[in-house]
């Protein structure tokens, strides 16, 4: 899948790359969630608003 996949997705970084260039991007869509490495903005995947939920939450616990 293409970042071209998503022409409306509006891409952000996490507040916690502190301006570097290689963090993760996302963009929150209808349903879903698009994901995309900013040094390389061409491929991206989607995820539906249930597997991000879980991404996200097995970040929060994993350990640091």
């Amino acid at each position: 899948m293409n970042s071209t996949d998503f022409p409306s997705a509006r891409w952000f970084k996490s507040s916690r790359c502190l301006g570097a260039t290689d963090c993760v991007e996302v963009a929150f869509l209808p349903g879903g969630v698009a994901v995309r490495d900013s040094k390389d903005p061409g491929p991206a995947f989607g995820l539906s608003t249930r597997q991000w939920a879980a991404f996200t939450d097995a970040c929060l616990r994993s350990p640091r």
